[in-house]
C-alpha cells in the first residue's frame, strides 16, 4: 500500500496520463514557475526578518543614546 491506499503503480499511471495531457514542456515550465514562486516567497520572508532585525537594532541604539544622554 502507498499513500492512503494508492499503490505505486496507480501513481505511475496517473503521472503518465498527466504527462500525456500536458506534455513535458508545459510541465517543465510549470515546475519552473512553481520553483520561482517558492524562491520569491522565501526571499520575502528573509527580507522581512532582516527588516525586523534592523528596526530592533535601531531601536536599541536610540535607547542606548537616551540612557547615555540622561547620565
Amino acid at each position: 500500500m502507498g499513500l492512503g491506499g494508492i499503490s505505486i503503480w496507480q501513481l505511475l499511471i496517473i503521472l503518465l496520463i498527466v504527462v500525456m495531457l500536458f506534455g513535458t514542456k508545459k510541465l517543465k515550465s510549470l515546475g519552473g514557475d512553481l520553483g520561482g514562486a517558492v524562491k520569491g516567497f522565501k526571499q520575502a520572508l528573509t527580507d522581512e526578518e532582516n527588516d525586523a532585525a534592523v528596526k530592533k537594532t535601531a531601536q536599541e541604539d536610540s535607547t542606548q543614546k537616551e540612557i547615555s544622554h540622561k547620565a
